[in-house]
């Protein structure tokens, strides 16, 4: 992953100001980190599920008891409403009391048919790999991190951050509750370093795997160099998920979960809708209600309690969205409500919904990182379908109907890694998350996301 090096520093995205600047770690610290984590490993990797999953419940309960002043700090850095700060806290905890609960079962071993294969006994067993390297985004600074950290520690592993640039708080504070909840040196340490010390990282033989969530451009960059390497990824790449209405739906309930999806994060969030593709049918009806609900949002103060939106978190972020628009207003299409930054310091951007989206315009192929919705308006089921697939991403759809055969049908030709029916895509523990197509490879959560970073050993008894 080479580039030039980054500014590591917390920016106030309500506001611009510069609140506190970090040098990047230098060639000896990082040598440091590297060998402290090896030296994790080989403590964690014998320890008993039992043994480990006492952190990670000392874990969920340091972020239960901190959790207003983390998501302070999570707001402060990134420009999530506190409300939606509170709520990512929370569900990092759960997540860590589930893996604490569950990883000896997600892991036990598999058994063979001993007979079928000329032995006394056989079966598959799971044993970690050994430092993994995450590389992980700005947009939810705690969640993306624990939903990969939890899995991986309760399996054996240990874990090196290189979170985004824009977060360090947030990262070092991660470090910090790791090590308080109990976890030996070296089981999780954060890297202050820059997208240019990726590469140096990442091959280094002291480091067995990697994950990121990022950009498209940063996952075919951290998969080349791990090609290379010949070391294990699982990359989630962002998407631009449709959200399909049928006419039988519940077009009321559609209009208010696409504002609330659309909006959410701030409308940086990788799973919400952004292409919302409407049967004609329905069309009238369902976007006077969308427009309607995306009007209503309140921008303003991220603390403040009444705050639907607040800032994008970084100036460029908050550009390309801009530009984005333009190029499609520009190419004919209809702005419906918003589309006009506000005359304020800081990064803000309003809650938009843009009509007759075309295939030249950037809207119809690139991903919108901002409360930016593009609205289309189908014929047929087949159309419908069409559209959502005109895309080189495939995270995840949403399709409203009440008819079970369209039901049928979307699960069926949706190209996603999770379609969800009749309510807002999100992630779960207990379900499996990743995408296909320039969405990335691999899986998060649930059992198939311990078991990405774990060597499946066949074991043979004569």
């Amino acid at each position: 992953m080479k580039g030039a090096a980054v500014a590591i520093a917390s920016v106030s995205p309500a506001t611009g100001e510069v609140l506190k600047t970090f040098d990047p770690m230098p060639e000896d610290r990082i040598d440091a980190a590297l060998d402290r984590a090896m030296g994790g490993f080989d403590k964690v990797r014998h320890l008993s599920f039992k043994e480990r999953g006492e952190w990670m419940r000392a874990l969920a309960d340091l972020l239960d008891d901190e959790r207003d002043e983390i998501a302070a700090l999570m707001t402060t850095e990134m420009g999530k409403t506190l409300a939606a700060a509170k709520a990512e806290v929370t569900k990092c905890a759960y997540a860590c009391r589930f893996y604490a609960g569950r990883s000896a079962g997600f892991l036990a071993d598999e058994p063979a048919d001993p007979a079928a294969v000329g032995a006394h006994l056989a079966y598959a067993h799971y044993q970690p790999l050994g430092p993994v390297l995450a590389i992980m985004p700005w947009n939810f600074p705690l969640w993306q991190v624990m939903r990969f950290a939890a899995p991986a520690l309760m399996a054996g592993n240990v874990g090196l951050l290189k979170h985004a640039s824009n977060v360090p708080q947030t990262a070092l504070r991660l470090e910090d509750l790791f090590k308080r909840a109990g976890f030996p040196e070296g089981a999780f340490q954060t890297l202050l370093i820059g997208s240019d010390a990726v590469e140096r990282v990442l091959t280094d033989d002291r480091v067995r795997a990697a994950t990121l969530t990022g950009s498209e451009a940063a996952g075919r960059s951290v998969a080349a160099i791990a090609g290379r390497a010949l070391k294990k990824t699982v990359l989630e790449l962002g998407g631009s998920d449709p959200f399909v209405v049928m006419p039988s739906a519940d077009l009321d309930r559609a209009a208010q979960v696409a504002a609330t999806s659309r909006c959410l994060n701030n409308g940086q969030s990788c799973i919400s809708a952004k292409r919302f593709i409407v049967h004609a049918d329905a069309y009238d009806a369902f976007a006077e209600a969308f427009v309607g609900r995306m009007s209503a949002m309140t921008l303003g103060d991220p603390m403040a309690s009444d705050t639907d939106v607040g800032p994008l978190a970084t100036e460029q972020g908050r550009t390309d969205v801009e530009e984005q628009v333009a190029d499609a207003r520009e190419k004919g299409a209809r702005v419906l409500c918003g589309g006009e930054r506000p005359d304020r310091p800081g990064w803000w951007y309003p809650p938009t919904v843009v009509a007759g989206i075309t295939p030249e315009m950037r809207m119809w192929s690139e991903e919108v990182f901002g409360p930016v919705a593009g609205l289309y308006k189908v014929g047929s089921y087949d159309e419908a379908v069409a559209v959502a697939n005109d895309t080189t991403f495939g995270l995840g759809a949403n399709a409203w109907t009440t008819d079970p055969g369209e039901q049928e049908q979307f699960v069926a030709d949706l190209e996603s890694g999770q379609v969800f029916l009749n309510g807002m895509t999100t992630s779960y523990p207990e379900l499996p998350f990743g995408g296909v197509k320039n969405s990335g490879y691999g899986r998060e959560l649930s059992a198939h996301g311990i078991r990405e970073f774990c060597n499946l050993k066949t074991v043979w008894v004569a």
